[in-house]
């Protein structure tokens, strides 16, 4: 059974280095580093390939509105060189604000612009004829290096259509912010969908699931720290909606109500975070893992929750 680990890019870069050895040292199949304000998550990967020698280095995600697809298929290319073919390419649409308040970018169709950029990542990385595009375009083609063809590319998906679609091109799906009954309710059933499209079954197909997790003498720390990190998904549109369609429109409409950040936060019902995190001794993280499992989720993926240390953490769920 696979295990993959999410590694904040923030912090002290010692700690992160730490955290990614003692990642490979337990067996870990992933180390993921997510696109966010901080360092850059492909120049971080590519820095800790000498110290985790085992384990897979991951985008989990990397926004396709921030790098060209040739742009992206040469640095995907080149840390999957660098780290002796142990690259995965984890891509989302990120989010309109963002996309358009630090790159300039709009998102036109998420869903058709998303399929568009990976058969044109795809070609470039097996030196094919690039595909002609509405959105996206390039007559790239690598010169004195040959990338490996089939470095595996997962989608992040939240809604039904971008579910299907990761099922239909992608080696894995992403998750983040899932509640484990919307693994099970939702998230298998369209990939299952998209896989059909494409004429396969689930078999091979990975899907990496996000669970907040921490172990912690006193949860109440942990609840704090989720519940600062959740609340602005609370007000993006994509989360909304799927928190709405995981059955949290109490939650939702509550944190509409609440007057303030801090009551928005606690707008926020234990029930979603029981669902979502895994939280409390070690056999409480194991007992959490296994959860996300049994939903479905073949690769779960442990993340630090804020004010928390990761390092038992990392211990606790490794053979979970």
């Amino acid at each position: 059974m696979k295990t993959s680990v999410l590694i904040p890019t923030t912090g002290d870069i010692a700690t992160v280095r730490e955290h990614a050895e003692l990642a490979d040292q337990l067996g870990y199949d992933s180390v993921n580093c997510s696109h966010i304000a901080a360092r850059d998550s492909f120049t971080t990967l590519a820095g800790l390939a000498h110290l985790a020698p085992s384990v897979t280095l991951a985008t989990a995600v990397a926004p396709i509105y921030h790098r060209s697809p040739a742009s992206m298929a040469q640095t995907a290319a080149t840390i999957d060189d660098l780290s002796g073919g142990r690259f995965r390419l984890g891509l989302g649409t990120g989010h309109r604000a963002t996309m358009g308040g630090w790159h300039g970018q709009d998102i036109g169709n998420p869903v058709a612009e998303m399929r568009e950029y990976v058969a044109l990542v795809r070609a470039l990385l097996a030196g094919g004829e690039p595909p002609a595009g509405a959105r996206w375009n390039s007559s790239f083609a690598f010169n004195g290096f040959q990338a490996r063809a089939d470095i595996p590319i997962y989608l992040a998906g939240l809604s039904p259509a971008m579910l299907r679609l990761a099922g239909e091109i992608a080696d894995g799906v992403v998750l983040w912010a899932c509640p484990a009954s919307y693994v099970e309710d939702v998230v298998v059933r369209e990939i299952a969908a998209g896989r059909a499209r494409a004429g396969r079954d689930l078999a091979g197909f990975d899907i990496c699931a996000a669970i907040p997790s921490a172990v912690v003498e006193d949860p109440a720390v942990a609840h704090d720290g989720i519940r600062t990190e959740l609340h602005r998904y609370f007000g993006l549109p994509f989360y909304r909606a799927m928190f709405a369609q995981a059955g949290y429109e109490g939650d939702i409409a509550a944190y509409d109500a609440a007057a303030g950040v801090s009551a928005q936060r606690d707008a926020i019902s234990d029930a979603f975070i029981a669902d979502l995190c895994a939280i409390g001794k070690p056999e409480d993280v194991a007992a959490g893992v296994a959860r996300y499992r049994a939903a479905g989720a073949t690769n779960p993926m442990i993340t630090n929750i804020a004010g928390t240390d990761l390092r038992p953490t990392l211990h606790a769920a490794a053979d979970a």
